[in-house]
Order: structure tokens, then C-alpha cells, then sequence
């Protein structure tokens, strides 16, 4: 493809292949973790949100972002699935259909605390102030 055909926000979201696999990917390990399969005792009693996964441009390594449920024991979940790795690579391969079983490495999804951040911000007296309605231009 010549270089003035290519896309230019393929860099912002990936491209319609790696958005479409890393969603199958994160089916496949929100349902692992949600059924229980992974037998290890810090993961139990703990559920698991996964919001995204991010493929690379190649596919062979997914970046999948996980939040234990209320943000507590975020290092013991987090150790745990680095020790679960493996198993966890190979049930995706299984469940995946891809030509190679991709690399995985987990991520703490901090999106919800930048959320509750700009919540506090946008409450403050301050910005309040600045989106109130001018009654002095009526």
C-alpha cells in the first residue's frame, strides 16, 4: 500500500485488525478469570475486570489492562496473574484463533482513578464558578 493510502490515526487506536483481535483476546481472559479456571489461591475471591487489551501492530504481544473489583489487593492480584502467565497464554491461544499464541503482560488500569480525579476537579469551587451561567449578561 502506498504510503499516502495509509491511515494516519493508526497509532491512536491501532488498526481495525489489532482492535478486533485484542477484543477477542480480552473475551478470552475476562472469561478465564471470571469462570475460575486459574487455580491459584490469591486470585480467588477476587473478582477481575478487564477493560481493554491493546494488541501491537504485529500481534504478537497483547497488553491486557486488569482492575481488581473495588481496587483493592491490586500487587497480590497483579503478582498472581504474572505468576499464571503461562496457563493463562496458553488458554487464549486455545480459545484465540491466531497464528501465534501472543506474549501477554498485565497492566493496572488506572483510568477509573484519573475519572475520580477530574470528578474532584471539576467539583471545585473554582470551576464551578467558571461554568455557572453569567447573570450580569442577560
Amino acid at each position: 500500500m502506498p504510503r499516502h493510502h495509509q491511515k494516519k490515526n493508526a497509532a491512536a487506536g491501532g488498526s481495525q485488525r489489532q482492535l478486533r483481535v485484542g477484543e477477542a483476546v480480552r473475551h478470552a481472559v475476562a472469561d478465564i478469570l471470571a469462570h475460575g479456571s486459574v487455580h491459584d489461591s490469591d486470585l480467588e475471591g477476587h473478582i477481575i475486570t478487564v477493560p481493554e487489551v491493546r494488541m501491537s501492530p504485529d500481534l504478537k504481544l497483547a497488553t491486557i489492562y486488569v482492575m481488581p473489583l473495588g481496587g483493592r489487593d491490586t500487587d497480590i492480584v497483579m503478582a498472581a496473574l504474572e505468576r499464571n502467565k503461562k496457563y493463562l497464554r496458553g488458554e487464549v491461544a486455545r480459545r484465540v484463533n491466531l497464528k501465534f499464541a501472543p506474549d501477554i503482560r498485565f497492566r493496572v488500569d488506572d483510568r477509573f482513578d484519573e475519572a475520580e480525579r477530574i470528578e474532584k476537579l471539576l467539583r471545585t469551587p473554582a470551576v464551578q464558578r467558571d461554568l455557572a451561567p453569567d447573570s450580569d449578561e442577560d
